[in-house]
């Protein structure tokens, strides 16, 4: 659930920051390596990790707060961690919904809160001078959630219908089919939203037992960026939690090793109004804190990581087949997954398969050449430092450093890993990372119209996207 403030105030340090976008950007271009600016690491007494970094350009201040509290450990029930995310909101022990949301909207800060696979998110911005505001109402969110019902079962019904029109857009839900095809009955397979049958069953109940569960200190961090001084704010922030209670789960998820696929597969979904086919195509990937992760990224720009990528110079450019394509690696915490994602009209289905496949193969079987490796290595440099420049996205960065167990390395190594990345190099990566065999294919459209033609892929499973679930 997300809630943006907008005020005059905000307007104005909108601009500012925009100004500041554009000076970091020359200072990118004259060939300044970025670096992570300084910050504090500290763990309280009761286990919850604390980042705080100073940036005094503009008076605002940016919250990242995760929990181990993902999807991953819905079990059987399917949408818990996402309607205790959203619960959150709903009502503390000394806030109304109502009066969390005047009183943020009233000083125009944004809140939002959020639940992905391995990690639930809150996350908050406001002026400095808001805190005193701020602070009280965060410590509720966080610690003494109510859960109110009434607000819940109106979440709830909501959320029933959002799942239900979901399946009428396939590029909405063709993730969660790919990952369950993938992950089967492992937790990364679980959707984020969960599914109509699981949702109708979950209580209040429910989701106090999850909230006690999983949302604890010890599991949990806080990431803090903006204009403060640290040492008054480490004070605040260990005064405002240090009466936080409570074990649970941490950021380690207790499951089964992951299946290993050893064939093609093709998951056919039936969509019978279909005019086009929407399709994925890839196989596991790698971890968030993978060292490879960078050249990765350079490899995957070529493929289909830009505009003017081999996949988008073909299928789209040259051939007409799609308004676009693209490759990407989702990175977890202990794997990943890769996919190729596109659409095309029904009848041109097969062709753009077999040119998605072909620029796959060429990949491994011709690799790369030096111009194209630098061209790419460019366009990452010019890319890469930009999506952490703002403190909103240097909190949200310290907290997934957190999470998925990587350092600042990452940044302030990021322009010398990137230029003595070699053409060895980029053979080693596309050897190992990625797939050239056991691929797995998930393709939403008009069945009868492809099937007996995509039998070539693989061994086809069927599903109607009308039916529940992926």
């Amino acid at each position: 659930m997300k809630r943006p403030g907008f005020t005059l105030l905000t307007f104005i340090l909108f601009c500012l920051m925009m100004d500041m976008t554009g000076s970091f950007c020359r200072a990118s271009e004259a060939g300044s390596p970025f670096r992570l600016p300084d910050f504090e690491k500290f763990v309280m007494d009761n286990g919850l990790t604390v980042y705080l970094m100073e940036q005094h350009e503009v008076p605002l201040i940016y919250v990242s707060f995760v929990f181990p509290a993902g999807v991953v450990n819905d079990g059987e029930t399917y949408g818990l961690s996402f309607l205790t995310a959203e619960g959150l909101l709903f009502g503390t022990q000394n806030y109304t919904k109502k009066q969390i949301e005047e009183s943020l909207d009233f000083i125009g800060a944004s809140y939002e809160t959020s639940s992905s696979k391995e990690f639930a998110k809150l996350s908050l911005s406001f002026v400095n001078t808001d805190q005193e505001t701020v602070f009280p109402i965060l410590k509720d969110i966080v610690m003494l959630p109510t859960f109110d019902e009434e607000e819940f079962l109106k979440r709830k019904k909501r959320l029933l219908v959002e799942l239900e029109q979901a399946k009428e857009k396939p590029s909405k839900v063709i993730g969660s089919y790919y990952d369950k095809f993938l992950f089967q009955d492992h937790p990364y397979g679980n959707p984020t939203s969960g599914i109509i049958g699981s949702v109708s069953d979950i209580s209040v109940k429910d989701v106090n037992n999850f909230y006690a569960a999983h949302y604890n200190p010890g599991g949990s961090a806080i990431a803090i960026v903006g204009d403060f001084e640290t040492s008054k704010m480490k004070e605040d922030i260990t005064r405002l939690f240090r009466n936080w209670k409570g074990k649970g789960m941490t950021f380690s998820i207790q499951h089964e090793p992951i299946s290993s696929i050893r064939t093609n597969r093709l998951l056919l979904v039936n969509k019978e109004d279909a005019t086009e086919t929407r399709f994925m195509i890839g196989s596991f990937g790698i971890k968030r804190s993978n060292p490879d992760y960078v050249p990765v990224q350079v490899v995957n720009t070529v493929l289909g990581g830009r505009f003017t990528s081999w996949l988008n110079d073909e299928l789209r450019i040259n051939r007409g087949l799609t308004y676009g394509v693209y490759s990407y690696f989702n990175e977890l915490k202990d794997t990943g997954t890769f996919q190729i994602s596109s659409f095309t009209p029904t009848e041109t289905t097969i062709e753009a398969i077999d040119v998605t496949l072909e620029i796959l193969d060429r990949l491994h079987t011709q690799g790369l050449d030096e111009e194209t490796l630098i061209s790419a290595k460019n366009y990452i440099k010019g890319q890469y430092p930009p999506r952490y420049e703002t403190a909103g996205s240097l909190a949200s960065l310290l907290t997934s450093m957190f999470v998925y167990d990587f350092d600042e390395s990452f940044i302030n190594d990021f322009q010398k890993n990137v230029d003595e990345m070699t053409l060895e190099k980029a053979r080693q990566v596309i050897d190992d990372y990625f797939p050239s065999d056991n691929l797995q294919f998930v393709l939403i459209g008009k069945a009868s119209e492809i099937r007996h033609a995509v039998q070539k892929y693989g061994e086809i499973i069927d599903k109607e996207i009308k039916d529940d679930g992926f």
